[in-house]
């Protein structure tokens, strides 16, 4: 995208701006980013390195031979914070804003932000900036636009981590905490000479001569050269109109020049004038714009991630969890070693003696401590026969109480001071009940919750950012990747042209999601269409979840062993080892239907008994009438018409009620003992009520003819 610019210097304009607000950035983060590299070598500081110490201590001990110890303490504090973060990992949540937006569009955004975060590593991402920001007070990462891949046309979003915060500068000027309002941005990036030309071919490095921050710090040295990616935001005036048809859009998104003239011109349509904002990105080596084309977002895809950030008579006082641990880790670096040092001094001799005690086995004495010998002898007398003291035994090295006591009160102000006890290291605490340790932990993690919070803050930024670009970015028909949250794997047409938000393939809107149950149909959506806004959700992800019901699965049914007949595969489908999924499925056909809920309900199975019972005491009846001897042809005759009877009871009696048919069984039984004959048939009955319509009322006796 060319622009002419035009300078009396001949400096190009952008260039200029560029140079006026970075030196704007480096005036107000200029002490922060000094103290930022102090902490966050403290921070990482070891035996070797020695960052602990300042460097005229640690040569003057080293100097002089005397212990200078790193028992780097704060480092597992700031790990309880960032793996804390990595346990409980915040999720972006997709929400319906107006009346446009749709329910099952946010589905989808959401299972493509979770495509996006799996193609981009986003765990690595977050992690980077979080460890920053603990160890430093920031962290950053962006995100970016790139081809999908070398034959495509078409173009994915992705998430970079930023290696280094030292690198990025943001808009001093910002007002909200995730830097939304930012109106520029600065990354910086150190490349080879080659890889510079071979990138932008015409440009020859030898020509970046003039620094950015106009400081005498030259870009450019014996095999780097270090260029700005400069991001600007501009307000470009527009109006907004309320079209008859689309609603509420933009004029410069109305593609029909005349439609757009009739639209200014009626006074019936709702118009306004609004500020939008227009984002450019440019690439700056020395004093040239090399490259420049604009972002198609609304946001600067710059998110950062803050520890603590105060700003304090105008200058900014950001810090991470370090700084306020610098001064206890220092105290004890320093007993720990001037203990080491007070045992050090002291002597080794195992043993004093006077020399006329051990004349004549200054062998023994002097391999005592190499060899196992039976005993140890020594002149008790001298040559005058006046006793000699016995050789004895020095007391050990001992360290100083003073420097023991000073390594204790400085361990317990390591833990004041980050709010961090020892129930969260796993030490042994005086605290012996559940409650009371889980409420100190709770303390500890309330105490240290803003950092956690901070990450969410930036993540749901991030969503507010892939949120935007998504419809932005696949802005032609295509089949997109969904994830869901288990990670299962699912693909979604989306179309930026069609009219509905959720469409079938013939265009018409799609029936509701209840009415689709069982039918086959495709949808087709377009994410452009409604407003959304995210939210996050912090907690453990999914498998951190399917682990500790795991876990909770097998202690109750280790406690319970009944419950793994009916809910084994329950267990079997939270695990995640080889073929569990398969032992899962196994089970699962051994539960009984009714438990699983797919059998019939209590009132079904309470009649389906009675029908057996009843069909049972008939059968019963009638041997009972065949052991009478009775005629072959009555005989028969009763067979057929209680069975009969009972394939019609059978067949009427599935929907009825079960009382009512226990009731006309045990009149049919009744009557066969009293007269040994069978019921009337069924046409020749009356029934006693509308109710019990196609049943026999009970039999009179009958009389002999």
């Amino acid at each position: 995208m060319a622009r002419k610019r035009k300078e009396a210097d001949g400096l190009d304009p952008i260039v200029k701006e560029a140079q006026d607000r970075f030196r704007r950035c480096q005036e107000f983060e200029d002490s922060f980013r000094r103290l930022f590299v102090e902490d966050v070598k403290f921070a990482n500081g070891d035996p070797d390195n020695g960052w602990q110490w300042p460097d005229q201590i640690r040569n003057s001990r080293d100097g002089d031979q005397r212990p200078c110890l790193t028992i780097n303490k704060t480092r597992q504090h700031n790990l309880q914070i960032i793996n804390d973060a990595k346990k409980n990992k915040p999720s972006i949540k997709t929400l319906p804003v107006d009346g446009q937006a749709d329910v099952e569009i946010a589905k989808i955004l959401d299972g493509i932000v979770r495509h996006i975060e799996y193609n981009s590593h986003a765990e690595t991402v977050y992690d980077t900036a979080t460890e920053f920001a603990v160890e430093g007070g920031i962290g950053y990462w962006r995100v970016v636009t790139e081809y999908a891949h070398d034959g495509s046309f078409e173009q994915e979003i992705f998430l970079r981590r930023i290696k280094d915060p030292m690198t990025v500068y943001l808009d001093p000027d910002i007002e909200s905490a995730d830097g939304s309002d930012a109106k520029f941005a600065f990354v910086f990036e150190d490349i080879t000479k080659e890889e510079f030309e071979a990138q932008y071919p015409g440009e020859e490095a030898n020509d970046v001569a003039f620094p950015l921050d106009r400081t005498g710090n030259a870009w450019l040295d014996k095999d780097k050269i270090r260029v700005a990616e400069y991001f600007y935001k501009r307000p470009k005036k527009d109006t907004l109109v309320n079209h008859p048809v689309n609603g509420p859009m933009l004029l410069s998104d109305v593609e029909d020049p005349e439609e757009a003239k009739m639209l200014m011109a009626d006074p019936q349509v709702m118009k306004r004038e609004v500020m939008m904002p227009e984002i450019t990105w440019c690439k700056i080596a020395g004093n040239k714009v090399i490259d420049t084309k604009p972002w198609p977002g609304r946001y600067i895809p710059v998110v950062r991630v803050v520890g603590e950030e105060r700003l304090i008579e105008g200058k900014i006082e950001r810090k991470g969890h370090t700084r306020n641990l610098k001064d206890a880790q220092r105290m004890y670096n320093y007993m720990s070693s001037a203990n080491v040092e007070f045992i050090a001094l002291q002597t080794k001799t195992p043993f004093i003696a006077a020399a006329e005690a051990i004349e004549g086995y200054a062998s023994e004495w002097a391999h005592a401590n190499t060899d196992n010998l039976p005993y140890l002898p020594y002149n008790a007398r001298d040559e005058q026969g006046n006793e000699i003291p016995r050789p004895q035994r020095e007391q050990p090295p001992v360290g100083a109480q003073a420097y023991l006591t000073g390594m204790q009160t400085a361990q317990q102000e390591l833990m004041m001071a980050s709010g961090q006890y020892q129930e969260q290291f796993g030490q042994p605490s005086n605290a012996q009940a559940g409650v009371a340790i889980q409420a100190r932990q709770r303390q500890g993690d309330t105490a240290t919750y803003h950092y956690i919070d901070n990450v969410a803050r930036a993540i749901r930024y991030t969503g507010r950012i892939l949120i935007d670009l998504i419809p932005k970015i696949y802005d032609t028909r295509r089949v997109v990747r969904i994830l869901g949250e288990d990670g299962s794997e699912t693909f979604a047409t989306i179309d930026p042209e069609q009219q509905h938000p959720v469409a079938m393939e013939n265009g018409q809107p799609a029936p509701p999601e209840k009415d689709r149950e069982g039918q086959d149909i495709k949808l087709i959506y377009n994410p452009g269409i409604g407003r959304y806004d995210v939210t996050v959700e912090v907690g453990p992800n999914f498998e951190t979840r399917r682990q500790e019901a795991f876990n909770a699965l097998t202690q109750i049914m280790s406690q319970d062993r009944d419950l793994m007949k009916v809910a084994g595969d329950l267990l079997f489908k939270a695990a995640d080892f080889p073929m569990a999924d398969d032992v899962a499925e196994r089970i699962n056909r051994t539960i009984p239907a009714q438990i699983k809920g797919e059998g019939p309900s209590p009132e079904e199975q309470d009649m389906q008994q009675k029908m057996q019972q009843m069909g049972q005491m008939i059968e019963h009846l009638a041997q009972q009438l065949q052991d009478a001897h009775m005629g072959r042809e009555q005989q028969d005759t009763n067979i057929k018409a209680y069975d009969a009877e009972t394939k019609r009871l059978q067949a009427l009696g599935q929907p009825l009620d079960p009382e009512m048919i226990s009731h006309v069984a045990t009149q049919v039984v009744m009557q066969m003992l009293q007269t040994g004959m069978p019921a009337p048939p069924p046409d020749q009955q009356q029934p006693t009520n509308p109710a019990s319509a196609g049943f026999f009322s009970p039999a009179q006796p009958q009389t002999e003819q």
